[in-house]
C-alpha cells in the first residue's frame, strides 16, 4: 500500500498551489515535500501533474487521484473528530423542534430521562407542527413524520421509524354492527376527522394487496388535533384515523380497537433532520444516539448528505 502521508502532501501541494506554501503548512521542507510526491508518482507509474517555474498544472489522472487523497484526508479528519467528541462529555444546549403528538405521545415521557444521562445537557424544544428553516432559526434538530424525505434538501436525515395510520373506534361504536370486512362496510358507522369538505372526511386507504381505495364518510366531529381526535375516539364519538404510536396502550387494553386491521393509510417515516455530521457538538450527538435508542425503528447509514442515516 501506498504511504498514506503522500497523498496526504499531494492534497495539501496541489491545494496550496505550490511547494513552498505546502511545506509551510505542513512543516516540511519544500525539498522534502517535492521528493516525496516524485517518488509517489515514480511508484504510481503516472505523471500527477505537470511542474513549470510559475505554476503547477495536474494532468488528467492527477484530477482523478487528487479527489481521493481529499476523500482520505477528510475521513480521517472525521475519525479523529469522533475519537474527540466521544472523549468530550456532553454539555451546553441542543434546539430540538418536535411535532405536537409526537412530543406529546413519545417523547414527553423520555426527555426526562436524557436529561438525567446528560446532566450538563439543556433541551428547548419547540413544540409546533408548523416546518422550521433550521439554519435560519438556530435549530439543531428537527423531528418530522413525512410521507417522505425527499423535501429534506441538503439536510442530513437520521431514520428513526415508520408511523402507520389505523382506522381505530371504541367497541361501543361496533354495537349493534357487525363487524367491518373491507371500507365499504364503515358506511353505517359515526366518523371523526382532522379536516372534511361539505361535512364529508376523505381517507385514502392501502389494501392487503396494495391496492387503494378512498372511503367517505359523513363526520361528527372535526378537530384538527390527533390527540383532541384520540380523546373522542375513546368515548365512542365515532372511528377516526390515528398514528399507531398514538394508540397502542388503548389497543392493548381493549379501549380501541382496530377497524380493517389490513388496512391503513400510506406510512409516514419518522425521522430527524440536521445540517451536517461534521461538528457536531457531543450533546447534539448524543441526543440524537438517544432518539435512535428510544424509537422502535432502526436506521441505516449513509455516506452522503440527503440521505438516510
Amino acid at each position: 500500500m501506498n504511504d498514506l502521508n503522500d497523498m496526504l502532501y499531494f492534497a495539501e501541494v496541489v491545494e496550496r498551489g505550490g511547494f513552498a506554501a505546502a511545506g509551510r503548512a505542513l512543516n516540511i521542507p519544500k525539498s522534502r515535500l517535492s521528493r516525496r510526491i516524485s517518488e509517489l508518482e515514480a511508484r504510481l507509474g503516472v505523471r500527477l501533474m505537470q511542474r513549470t517555474t510559475r505554476r503547477l498544472a495536474l494532468t488528467e489522472i492527477g484530477e482523478a487521484y487528487l479527489r481521493h487523497c481529499q476523500a482520505m484526508r477528510d475521513a480521517a479528519e472525521a475519525a479523529a473528530d469522533t475519537v474527540a467528541q466521544v472523549q468530550t462529555e456532553p454539555r451546553g444546549t441542543v434546539r430540538v423542534s418536535c411535532p405536537v403528538t409526537l412530543m406529546q405521545t413519545v417523547l414527553a415521557e423520555r426527555v426526562p430521562q436524557f436529561l438525567r444521562l446528560y446532566p450538563r445537557v439543556r433541551l428547548e424544544v419547540r413544540v409546533a407542527n408548523h416546518p422550521v428553516n433550521l439554519l435560519e432559526e438556530g435549530i439543531d434538530v428537527a423531528l418530522r413524520v413525512r410521507d417522505t424525505v425527499e423535501d429534506s434538501g441538503s439536510m442530513v436525515v437520521k431514520r428513526l421509524d415508520v408511523a402507520r395510520s389505523i382506522l381505530v373506534a371504541a367497541p361501543s361504536v361496533l354495537q349493534g354492527q357487525a363487524v367491518p370486512q373491507d371500507p365499504q362496510d364503515l358506511q353505517d358507522l359515526p366518523a371523526i376527522a382532522m379536516s372534511a369538505q361539505e361535512g364529508l372526511c376523505t381517507w385514502s386507504l392501502v389494501g392487503p394487496r396494495g391496492q387503494s381505495e378512498q372511503v367517505q364518510h359523513p363526520v361528527r366531529y372535526v378537530a384538527d388535533d390527533l390527540l383532541s381526535l384520540k380523546m373522542a375516539a375513546l368515548q365512542g364519538v365515532g372511528m377516526c384515523v390515528i398514528p399507531d404510536y398514538m394508540c397502542t396502550d388503548a389497543l392493548h387494553d381493549g379501549r380501541l380497537v382496530r377497524l380493517l386491521p389490513q388496512w391503513s393509510q400510506h406510512p409516514g417515516i419518522v425521522h430527524a433532520v440536521f445540517p451536517s455530521r461534521r461538528g457536531l457538538s457531543p450533546a447534539v450527538r448524543s441526543f440524537l444516539d438517544f432518539l435512535g435508542e428510544i424509537m422502535p425503528g432502526t436506521s441505516a447509514p449513509q455516506a452522503e448528505d440527503g440521505a438516510f442515516i
